[in-house]
């Protein structure tokens, strides 16, 4: 298929930026440019906050059955389009065509699932002291909302955010990666498509510290939602706190594989093999400290190693492609240097380990054994195919590991006992937690984390109070 180049969304308009500026997309794959996206300056922004007043004074007004009504149909349109989407997405991002099916598919599921809790963002009565007066909780939506969205999961982490704010009546402007600007555009369309009034969705790229700098502190943005690494959240969530302006952070991970003694070693290879090459690593709750009984720990790393090695490296459209090229130079940086580090410091290289061929970003899926505390990879996220696995003798122990950093956002364990899963249940400081199974981010389950892993949800019930605003009325009917 042909790639398109990708323009803004502004008042209801597809149109270029004001100054004609545009960035090149890469294939990460082959490194060679695919396209263009329109990099907005600071009139286009202008526009889209205008814009976005404009369409929240209409959507705020539109009845809650009508609102889920137009989510439903731009439900249907992403499963219609799903093919065309997903060859979008591979060829920009890089993941096997499979992955970004699924993840164009999931949206799907995830704008129907709050197209019908559109219908219930329900306020309440309170019993008066009085019976001359009646007291009601009403909850309304917050405002034009500031959307930050990443490249990994560049459907994925869009959807959740404007789906949520459409149902509540929100509008939006989203701030979607250049990296991979077509598959979000796409997403974008099917919601205008549908019926979505202009200026309640509008879409722009560009510098993301300027756009960031000019859209937080501006008056009209009532709500910043950003998915992206702890670092520039607690900049931007800084940056809103001075302004007042509410937030939803969905930050880095450094997710903890708890594998007992008692596990079943088959199943959690699988799932957790599954979860950590998935997108080649490039997940925020991608696996990645595997803390493994000394007693199964052997058997463990020999299932895991031959999962790794049986994965087919290569182009994402490929035929039978399992593991995708890492997005950029830098990614592949990063992969080389934590390895380096952790070999110096008296980890083994079980497998992987290198760059492979010389054309597109391919590292090899790779699994570190006896790796020090010291080492970068068991304190710094990876973001990569990078699996790194140490002992441990008590569940106590393994627990203690799986806290120490202040990342909180999801954990993996595998047990038999019910008594361990209990205990796992109680200390673990995450916001995700999954039990002898791989990750399965529901849209009816909260998505977040703790510490340093963020603040509020991006799914389940809990994802629409942060768009909505609680007004308390109390009405003297004498």
């Amino acid at each position: 298929m042909t790639y398109p180049d990708t323009q803004l969304l502004v008042g209801g308009e597809w149109c270029d930026a004001v100054e004609g500026r545009t960035l090149p997309v890469l294939n990460p794959a082959t490194g060679q440019t695919i396209g263009r996206v329109a990099h907005a300056g600071i009139i286009d922004l202008d526009r889209a906050l205008d814009a976005s007043l404009r369409g929240f004074e209409t959507w705020r007004y539109t009845p809650a059955i009508e609102r889920s009504h137009a989510l439903r149909r731009a439900a249907q349109l992403m499963r219609e389009r799903t093919e065309t989407i997903a060859h979008m997405l591979t060829l920009e991002q890089g993941k096997p065509l499979s992955e970004a099916m699924a993840e164009t598919r999931m949206s799907a599921d995830v704008i129907e699932w709050f197209a019908e809790e559109a219908r219930r963002v329900y306020g309440r009565v309170v019993p008066a002291r009085s019976l001359a007066v009646q007291q009601l909780v009403l909850r309304e939506p917050v405002g034009p909302v500031a959307a930050f969205t990443p490249w990994n999961f560049p459907i994925n982490q869009t959807v959740r955010k404007v789906a949520a704010a459409l149902a509540t009546g929100c509008s939006i402007i989203v701030k979607a990666p250049e990296e991979t600007p077509a598959a979000p555009a796409a997403l974008v369309r099917a919601f205008v498509d549908a019926g979505i009034p202009a200026g309640v969705i509008s879409l722009v790229f560009g510098d993301p510290a300027q756009i960031s700098r000019h859209l937080i502190p501006h008056p009209a943005v009532r709500k910043v939602t950003f998915t992206g690494s702890t670092p520039v959240g607690k900049q931007l969530a800084a940056l809103a706190g001075a302004h007042m302006k509410r937030v939803t952070m969905e930050l880095g991970g450094h997710a903890p594989v708890i594998v007992a003694e008692d596990a079943d070693i088959g199943l959690a290879v699988r799932a957790s093999a599954s979860a950590k090459f998935r997108n080649a690593g490039q997940i925020c709750i991608a696996p990645t400290r595997f803390l493994v009984h000394d007693s199964v720990h052997d058997e463990f790393v020999c299932e895991l190693v031959r999962h790794a090695q049986s994965l087919k490296l290569g182009n994402g459209m490929g035929e039978g492609t399992t593991l995708g090229p890492l997005a950029n130079e830098r990614r592949l940086a990063a992969m080389e240097a934590f390895t380096a580090d952790a070999v110096q410091r008296g980890a083994h290289l079980a497998t992987g380990g290198d760059r492979i061929g010389g054309q597109g970003n391919f590292f090899a899926p790779t699994v570190l054994t006896d790796v020090p505390l010291t080492a970068r990879v068991l304190n710094d996220e990876p973001f990569g195919p990078m699996a790194a696995v140490r002992r441990f003798q008590t569940l106590d122990e393994a627990i203690a590991e799986a806290n120490r950093l202040p990342y909180g956002l999801a954990g993996y364990a595998f047990t038999r006992s019910l008594k361990n899963a209990h205990r796992l249940i109680q200390r673990l400081e995450l916001g995700l937690l999954w039990i002898n199974q791989p990750a399965l981010a529901w849209p009816e389950l909260p998505f977040g984390g703790v510490k340093d892993s963020g603040f509020g949800s991006e799914g389940g019930p809990e994802a629409l109070e942060a768009y909505t605003t609680t007004k308390s009325v109390s009405l003297l009917c004498d």
